[in-house]
């Protein structure tokens, strides 16, 4: 049927399937902006349109409904070349981190200014309540709003941001100092970034027929019906797929995770698990066929918790044969006469305590000291069991992959954090080289950690691979719940001494995980916990055990914090609760046995991600004794709490520090080139995967200083295997660290290239050469003869020149650099109805030099709202047979705009770290590993209860309160 309708001030007429989606039509017309982040659900947002000047999703809407309408889309606010007051305002604030609904919330920003003149802040909440942030937070929203309503009203300050952004910058140009990401006017502006917006009309879809058991064998499968449908390419199961077992952790190799994992197996090991996948030419070929797939299975009982999986009588998850590169045991060949050929195969590359056949993924353990003696010289021991629960990453952009044949390479257009451990791994599972195979990140609509795995790239390469087709596979939101990565479940026991006066004399702690069905990161995530934790409060005589279990949940893996979420709650949950049995208070207690800068932390040395540190690590930098005080001092630590007006409601407050690392030493290891142009200008090629994070503005900066040149004379590539040198990737909070150190290393090796050569060219020694702002070398003298970076280019190509400058750096380290930081917390406990209601959040992070300050902040908005969501609100729940009840958005639960903090504020406390670029430390991760535990002591203060098992929900503030 024809409809006619204005689209962003136009006529327009379109022919539209009877009943089609409107936020299919609209992409169908090249509007991007539309993006389908929740199929249809109406939570994230990320479709909103003006229809008849009213902000509805469009994926709620059906094409019929447009006739005759006034419809607007993100795109009418695009200007080829410039920015609107509001898109302006955004990229200012540090709004704009991975863009995929940034349209939409400058959609939504313009048309409530164009409304309401001066907005308040629940005006800005209310028309903000139907769009998910998940990166930022919405706390610099509102910020950019005020900015944007500023320069509507006077144009002169389009130049001119008035940010609340402290700068660091000290002797630096161009490091410590606010500036807009490179990459943020195509975000805002919706140019093609993504991995869906290179998807080409007529290529195929990938479609995932899912288990509807937990755990269950197919005795049976016929797909004869199925590749009957006209459209259907290929169906691909486990009687066709490779023979391959590997791990969807993406990790430098070996890898310190089981490999146990087939493309398709025959055992069903997690409700959603894959069973076959349709290849089709269409949507509607790909989904009927997929009903005339009949699958027979033999059900069996699901293990859904760590008591389970210990069970003398568990069933198990792996009954495997196993395998071992390298230190198999001696009785391997007993092990393996109970291996049931239908679970396939284990293998390990190296031992880690892994004995999948009593469902044990991994094992680790440590200690330094006399445990016993610490006990013995205690006043007060104290053991305590904490336990989390399971959480999703939530990324709005969905796991999808896009693959093509290029001749006879693979192509690969991926969201990925780890594009190569990724060509790695399909190059494995394909059983083709590396060389043949070209992965190319895209924008990154979040991670968080769940792009770190591989978990649809090697499908739809598999399926080109065969067919000679380009292939689409993208997961719809309940795929994102059911069937990626999510944070792994804990239970830790910590048993503590201490003396009278606060000082702690032993810790013995028992970590045990639940991994889920597959071991991607079983073993890096557990022991990340002790890593992380323990040493914000050094101890002589400490002893800790890992241990990892199998099960039958939906699949965990890795997520931002990495093992230390979990690891610190239990950790400053046994520390404020040895602070209230000795009567100290807890933030004394802390800053008494708190980190300090320059100390040897021992446990560090017997704890790593796969091998040891080659030495004991040292915190370097520590400003944990600035943060504290500061911290006091803007809570009012002291002050009285109480709520005049209503006795039900009781003040606590509560504080937890925290720690990370930046990236992993002696494990792996980034590399960039620096390469000059004809112009003088730069060209930098970096391994690194900017997620929205800003990395590629560090390496921007970082170049720029180096060569004192123009912010805009540096341009970034990154991310991409034909044409960037080798990174790990963007995990571990490695980014600025890693990745910027190589930028660095590439800018001062072409630095002393063209010194070098303007030596020759000035008749200078190169001792009293030096290069200045901006791009030109100069004599350090006093002598007026300079060159330029342009000339110096020009000298370099030409027939007598050595040829184009470039620079390469790799950077790999054995010293760590830990980024410190606390939240401090106020809530108010209603004890008649359980809820918890945050007042205040302050989080205070020390991250050496922030490279990007802007960004540094937003970074800690978003993760200490996550870590909020996780706290109070998030959880995935099962049924008896271990089906997933909240697979999701709606019932899930995660935090919106209307759940922030009444007060909630982010500062940067710098210290210098001699690891970092320019004294930088991480800052993307360590801020999702406090607010648990403030939260926690918090409610605590306020009632007198503790909240062992998080999240803290109403119900069960209640029952410690023996209400229920």
């Amino acid at each position: 049927m024809m409809i006619s309708f204005i689209l962003n001030g136009r006529p327009c007429q379109v022919q539209a399937n009877v009943g089609e989606n409107v936020q299919a039509l609209l992409k169908r017309l090249g509007y991007r902006a539309v993006r389908n982040s929740d199929d249809g659900a109406g939570f994230a947002g990320s479709d909103t349109i003006l229809l008849g000047g009213a902000a509805v999703n469009a994926s709620l809407l059906i094409a019929a409904q447009l006739e005759g309408a006034e419809v607007v889309t993100p795109e009418s606010l695009n200007s080829y070349g410039e920015l609107t007051a509001v898109q302006s305002a955004m990229v200012d604030c540090g709004v704009v981190q991975s863009g995929y609904n940034d349209p939409a919330l400058a959609l939504l920003i313009t048309d409530l200014l164009t409304r309401i003149a001066k907005p308040t802040k629940a005006q800005v909440i209310d028309t903000l309540s139907g769009i998910f942030l998940r990166e930022s937070a919405y706390q610099q929203v509102f910020e950019a709003v005020e900015l944007a309503r500023q320069r509507l009203m006077h144009s002169d300050l389009q130049s001119s941001p008035q940010l609340n952004v402290p700068d660091f910058s000290g002797d630096n140009r161009f490091v410590g100092k606010a500036v807009a990401k490179p990459d943020a006017v195509k975000s805002i502006q919706a140019e093609p970034s993504f991995v869906e917006d290179f998807v080409e009309e007529g290529s195929c879809v990938l479609r995932m027929l899912r288990s509807p058991h937990a755990s269950a064998y197919i005795t049976s499968i016929d797909t004869s019906a199925a590749e009957a449908v006209e459209g259907v390419v290929m169906i691909i199961d486990h009687r066709n797929c490779p023979d391959v077992y590997y791990t969807p952790g993406g990790q430098t190799a070996p890898e310190p995770s089981p490999l146990d994992r087939r493309m398709f197996a025959q055992k069903m090991r997690h409700y959603g698990d894959r069973v076959a996948a349709v290849v089709a030419e269409s949507i509607e070929a790909a989904e009927a066929a997929m009903k005339l797939i009949v699958v027979e299975y033999e059900v069996l009982k699901p293990v859904l918790s760590i008591k389970e999986a210990m069970a003398d009588d568990a069933p198990i998850i792996h009954q495997s044969l196993i395998s071992y590169s390298a230190g198999a045991p001696d009785n391997l060949a007993e092990m393996n006469k109970f291996a049931d050929p239908r679970d396939g195969k284990v293998h390990f590359n190296f031992p880690f305590g892994g004995e999948p056949h009593k469902n044990i993924a991994a094992r680790g353990h440590g200690d330094i000291g006399d445990i016993e003696k610490g006990f013995a010289e205690a006043d007060v021991i104290l053991e305590r069991t904490y336990q989390s629960r399971q959480v999703q990453q939530l990324p709005p952009e969905q796991h999808l992959c896009y693959t093509y044949m290029d001749g006879d390479r693979l192509v690969c257009r991926a969201a990925t954090q780890v594009p190569w451990h990724l060509r790695r791994k399909i190059s494995k599972v394909l059983g083709i080289k590396q060389n043949k195979i070209h992965v190319k990140k895209e924008r990154v609509g979040g991670g968080f950690g769940s792009k770190q795995d591989i978990l649809v790239e090697e499908v739809c390469a598999f399926a080109t691979y065969k067919t000679g087709r380009a292939v689409h596979f993208r997961h719809n939101r309940e795929e994102e719940f059911i069937a990626t990565s999510t944070r792994h479940v804990a239970e830790i026991t910590v048993k503590m001494g201490a003396k009278k006066d606060g000082s702690i004399t032993a810790f013995d702690v028992n970590f045990r995980f639940n991994t889920g069905p597959y071991g991607n990161h079983c073993l890096t995530v557990p022991c990340n916990a002790p890593a992380i934790s323990l040493p914000l409060y050094p101890c002589d005589n400490v002893k800790f055990a890992v241990t990892t279990y199998y099960s039958n949940i939906v699949p965990t893996g890795a997520y931002q914090g990495y093992g230390g979420p979990k690891g610190n709650f239990a950790i400053q949950m046994i520390v404020a609760e040895m602070a209230y049995e000795l009567g100290i208070d807890h933030l004394k207690m802390v800053e008494k046995t708190r980190v300090h800068e320059g100390q040897k932390l021992e446990l560090l040395g017997k704890v790593g991600e796969g091998k040891a540190p080659t030495s004991v690590p040292t915190a370097h930098s520590c400003a944990l004794g600035k943060i504290l005080a500061r911290g006091k001092q803007m809570i009012d630590w002291d002050s009285v709490k109480t709520d005049p007006k209503k006795p039900n409601i009781k003040i606590g407050r509560g504080v937890a520090t925290m720690m990370q690392k930046s990236g992993i030493p002696d494990i792996d290891q980034a590399n960039a080139t620096a390469k000059l142009a004809s112009d003088g200008t730069l060209i930098i090629h970096s391994g690194g995967a900017d997620l929205g994070t800003g990395l590629d503005t560090v390496v921007q900066k970082l170049a720029a200083e180096v060569m004192q040149t123009e912010l805009t004379d540096v341009h970034v590539v990154s991310g991409d295997t034909d044409h960037c040198l080798f990174d790990k990737g963007a995990y571990a909070s490695s980014g600025t660290c890693f990745s910027g150190n190589a930028a660095r290393l590439a800018a001062e090796d072409l630095r002393r290239q063209v010194l070098n050569v303007a030596s020759g060219l000035m008749k200078q020694p190169v001792d009293n050469l030096d290069l200045e702002f901006p791009g030109k070398v100069i004599c350090i003298d006093g002598s007026e003869k300079f060159l330029s970076l342009e000339q110096i280019a020009e000298y370099a190509e030409c027939g007598t020149g050595p040829g184009q400058l470039h620079g390469k750096g790799s950077f790999i380290t054995s010293e760590f650099a830990f980024p410190y930081g606390a939240n401090f917390v106020e809530v108010g406990v209603d004890t008649d109805t359980g809820e918890v209601e945050l007042r205040k959040f302050y989080a205070l992070l020390d991250c050496g030099t922030p490279i990007n300050p802007d960004q540094a902040l937003g970074q800690i908005y978003g993760a200490s709202m996550r870590a909020i969501g996780h706290t109070l609100f998030e959880c995935i729940k099962y049924d008896e047979k271990g089906r997933v009840l909240n697979a999701n958005f709606r019932d899930y639960g995660a935090p919106m705009i209307g759940d922030l903090p009444t007060d909630m504020r982010a500062e940067l406390i710098p210290s210098d770290d001699p690891v970092g670029p320019y004294g930088a430390k991480s800052v993307s991760e360590v801020g999702v590993n406090a607010a648990a535990p403030a939260i926690a002591s918090a409610i605590h203060d306020a009632t007198g209860v503790w909240i062992r098992d998080w999240h803290m929900t109403p119900e069960k503030v209640l029952k410690a309160l023996g209400k229920l």
